[in-house]
């Protein structure tokens, strides 16, 4: 069974095939993965649908994905306050322990960072001060942490020294093993230079020095610099036990798969994007069946890249968009706005190369959901 639409610039209607994917997946055995989710919006202002954005953290934990809560893809800093993101962390950690005493999968880690302080210059003693009411909220939620890069920290620091000091006085209050957040400016401009260094590889150097500091607190490094050869250069070199949790929208499928020197496992908003092909990629892998996987997640890569495309920022347009398209949230809508910050012609070739990759779980519905955007958007 087929679905088809006409669509702008294309001289024939577009076929969509109903995946043939399953409805769920379990947790992948040979690699470790979250997706990060997005919030739905009730009006485009601050008002969340609560409803839509739990039960896309279902939708994740059905096909075997770990979630990772109140990140940027969920627009922390660019429309969810710290006042927002707490009440997500406590509903979505809710959510997870219901799940988890019906013996169902909710895995689960929060952002903790230092966003909810006023605009302005900081110290470092207030900013080691904010990391740790986060990280003592998130950890009393009962879940998972991940130390967001701070904003607060990029403008104060004068060197790796900084870096060294904040982290290691906020990873001596970690009641488990945390996950380093590494975020590149391609994601958030205001990052640029952090952990003191002026390229890679000093910064790298500043990130090894911590984790021989205090690799008893840190779990693993998720790395977001769209570099795969940097990040395979710092995978490397990680000691064993701490883990490489790839962030790079684009060249994941390399990455996860690996090589003989190893893998990356991953935290990626991609996967929010791509749940379905995803899933069935690395339940593939689990069973050794490479070929599968290179089939599953092959042509997913080509829709992450757009829908990361700079802006990279904006890419969570395209995440919300696509839990429209299929039926997890009932408008196209966003905190903020956020929905507008793609043109509608980006978004028709999200639909198009969403529908190559076997992301469009509802052919039917995707397609009359696209007929009113393009009513909507002539």
């Amino acid at each position: 069974m087929t679905a088809a639409i006409a669509l702008p610039g294309r001289p024939a209607p577009l076929e969509i095939a109903r995946p043939e994917w399953a409805a769920g997946y379990p947790p992948p055995t040979s690699r470790r993965v979250y997706a990060a989710a997005h919030v739905a919006s009730v009006d485009s202002g601050d008002l969340v649908d609560w409803e839509s954005t739990l039960r896309f953290r279902d939708h994740l934990w059905d096909h075997g994905f770990a979630v990772a809560e109140a990140m940027d893809t969920a627009q922390r800093g660019l429309g969810l306050s710290w006042g927002l993101a707490r009440e997500l962390i406590a509903s979505t950690a809710e959510r997870a322990a219901a799940r988890r005493g019906a013996g169902r999968f909710a895995g689960l880690a929060s952002g903790a960072g230092t966003d909810h302080l006023a605009g302005g210059d900081h110290s470092l003693t207030q900013i080691i001060g904010a990391y740790e009411a986060q990280l003592g909220y998130v950890q009393s939620a009962g879940t998972g942490v991940i130390l967001m890069a701070s904003r607060a920290l990029a403008a104060a620091a004068r060197g790796p020294r900084d870096y060294l000091d904040v982290y290691g006085a906020v990873l001596k209050q970690a009641s488990q093993p945390v996950i380093l957040h590494w975020l590149g400016e391609a994601f958030d401009p205001a990052l640029r230079g952090y952990w003191g260094g002026a390229d890679f590889e000093s910064a790298a150097a500043t990130v090894l020095e911590l984790i021989d500091r205090a690799g008893d607190h840190i779990d693993g490094v998720k790395l977001s610099v769209l570099d795969a050869a940097q990040e395979i250069s710092l995978r490397r070199r990680l000691p064993a036990g701490i883990r490489l949790y790839t962030g790079d929208d684009f060249g994941y499928a390399d990455l996860i798969r690996g090589d003989e020197d190893g893998h990356s496992d991953a935290l990626l908003g991609a996967f929010a994007a791509v749940t379905g092909p995803a899933a069935a990629a690395l339940h593939a892998l689990d069973a050794g069946d490479l070929a599968g996987y290179e089939a599953a997640i092959g042509p997913t890569v080509p829709l992450s890249r757009l829908i990361f495309e700079a802006p990279t920022y904006c890419y969570k347009t395209g995440v919300a968009f696509l839990a429209w398209l299929n039926g997890l949230q009932p408008r196209f809508s966003m905190l903020d706005g956020f929905e507008r910050r793609r043109p509608a012609e980006h978004l028709i070739r999200v639909f198009e190369l969403a529908a190559a990759a076997g992301a469009l779980t509802d052919p039917d519905l995707a397609v009359v959901r696209m007929g009113a955007f393009l009513k909507a958007n002539p």
